[in-house]
């Protein structure tokens, strides 16, 4: 069996080879003849697919021009049919001898699935009902050298499907809607915070000290300078500089880059939004939070009951709020409240089997029984407040309780969608939280972060009560288009080189 399955592979793979070659000596003839496609610059597209599709009466009997990729075709002597994707969709094109020609016939014959041409043609309707093109002629823009998956099992295997995008595109007309939506969301954002007074800026990505979260930097070197550097883990620390110089209000949205492992939702590289608003708290970042996620919804999917996963996600009622200490006492009945030291609490974790570091303490420990028995309930809209301090090295303390700080997540899916503090801008209290987070980097923390002395120096010139968010923008478009995993909303997912180069 083993035998007979290895002839048929070997004999599939001579059967492609001769394809490919067949494909190559066309070009070769194209070329001798004068006509090489790779050698036309330009070629006049007047609509799209769809266009015509959606707007039938006003093209139809009219001259229309479109261009794409020829995804089949079905010759019946002196009259053909092919059908053409563009951008938008597809469109079938009647193609007949007598309309463009004899010699052009004999070429449109010889085209293969995959070479891009372009139509130029009268729309009607065929007597199936089709709106098609009729062609008065046909020409190729582009030879295709390379076979396409089989078309009606398209590209399935997802391996190759993350590596060879382009493929993955032409194929999975559900693929390229999801990046067509991904694109129409950070448009809707920006124009969402543009309306409420954000300047949008740009952040340097290589840095000497890469701070604002926890999480392991790459580092690279820069030879013109002759010194380390690492590949920004977060926005927040230069953003902060600009509300310290009174751009009260700004956002970026970039890549950041955390040497970590790669998942479902961690990609090491991914897209990360954070804004910065002076003169406000987190609950200000709250109610924005809450408000763009229902605009955003509205604007791109038409509606605030987002269909994910075996659930229907509901933006458009209010968004639960509870403390993280409320939150685990909700869903487990263990009160934090009433376990006062770091003894008590390991204690505690000791008996719920909750594996905790022995630099941990009190407040590490909450945040690790809320991970280990909470955030998997958080399905509908949630935001989880009041952190412990430990776990929060940037944030402002609560005034009444000051072992808790001012932020919040916001889950949904169980998954956190973004983070956000009432910013800390005592100079002094954060130059103690950066050297707790500088012995943890001692006792064996990786992610934890050191001290900016140039922030300090921000910080000290005196930065203005203010509200800070990091949205994953990644995860808000897997919510959006129900992608399970990350790596189906990045267009070119971080992949394990294959043999020395990616193939």
């Amino acid at each position: 069996m083993a035998e007979q399955q290895s002839q048929g592979q070997a004999q599939t793979q001579e059967d492609l080879n001769q394809l490919l070659k067949v494909r190559r000596e066309k070009l070769a003839q194209l070329k001798e003849a004068g006509r090489d496609p790779f050698q036309i610059t330009k070629y006049q597209v007047t609509a799209h697919s769809t266009d015509v599709k959606e707007d039938y009466d006003r093209w139809e009997g009219k001259e229309v021009s479109i261009a794409g990729r020829m995804m089949s075709k079905r010759v019946m002597g002196k009259a053909s049919f092919c059908n053409i994707q563009d951008l938008k969709g597809n469109i079938q094109s009647y193609v007949a001898r007598d309309s463009i020609g004899e010699e052009e016939y004999k070429d449109f014959k010889k085209l293969d699935i995959g070479d891009i041409i372009g139509i130029q043609g009268t729309v009607f309707t065929t007597k199936t009902g089709e709106i098609s093109i009729h062609a008065t002629s046909v020409t190729l823009l582009s030879k295709s050298l390379q076979i396409l998956p089989e078309k009606y099992h398209g590209l399935t295997n997802t391996d190759m499907r993350y590596r060879q995008r382009y493929t993955d595109l032409i194929m999975n007309e559900d693929v390229k809607k999801t990046f067509v939506m991904r694109s129409k969301i950070i448009s809707c954002i920006r124009r969402y915070l543009d309306d409420l007074g954000f300047l949008e800026v740009e952040t340097p990505m290589l840095v000497s000290n890469a701070g604002g979260a926890a999480a392991r930097p790459f580092e690279t070197h820069y030879n013109a300078l002759d010194e380390d550097v690492k590949l920004r883990i977060s926005l927040e620390l230069y953003l902060k500089r600009l509300i310290v110089g009174g751009m009260e209000r700004v956002y970026e949205i970039g890549r950041v880059f955390r040497n970590e492992g790669l998942d479902t939702r961690h990609n090491p590289e991914f897209t990360l939004m954070e804004l910065y608003q002076a003169y406000t708290d987190y609950y200000g970042m709250m109610d924005l939070t809450e408000n763009m996620f229902r605009h955003v919804a509205k604007e791109v999917c038409g509606t605030t009951l987002i269909p994910y996963a075996e659930v229907e996600i509901d933006l458009g009622k209010p968004f639960e709020r509870l403390t993280m200490i409320d939150a685990i006492k909700k869903y487990t009945g263990i009160d934090f409240e009433e376990i006062k030291t770091t003894e008590e609490a390991k204690k505690l974790a000791d008996e719920k089997g909750v594996h905790y570091e022995a630099r941990h303490l009190r407040g590490d420990i909450i945040n690790l029984f809320f991970e280990e028995f909470v955030e998997e309930h958080l399905i509908q809209p949630t935001f989880i407040m009041d952190h412990p301090v430990e776990v929060s090295p940037l944030t402002k303390r609560k005034p009444d309780k000051p072992d808790l700080v001012e932020r919040f997540e916001l889950f949904i899916y169980a998954r956190e969608m973004c983070n956000a503090y009432s910013e800390l801008n005592d100079p002094i209290d954060q130059r103690e939280r950066f050297k707790a987070q500088e012995a943890a980097l001692a006792a064996g923390d990786e992610e934890a972060n050191t001290t900016d002395e140039d922030f300090m120096n921000a910080l000290e010139i005196g930065m203005p009560p203010t509200g800070g968010i990091g949205y994953g923008i990644d995860r808000l478009v897997m919510l959006l288009t129900n992608s399970p995993a990350i790596r189906d909303v990045l267009l070119f997912p971080t992949m394990k080189t294959l043999g020395g180069k990616d193939q």
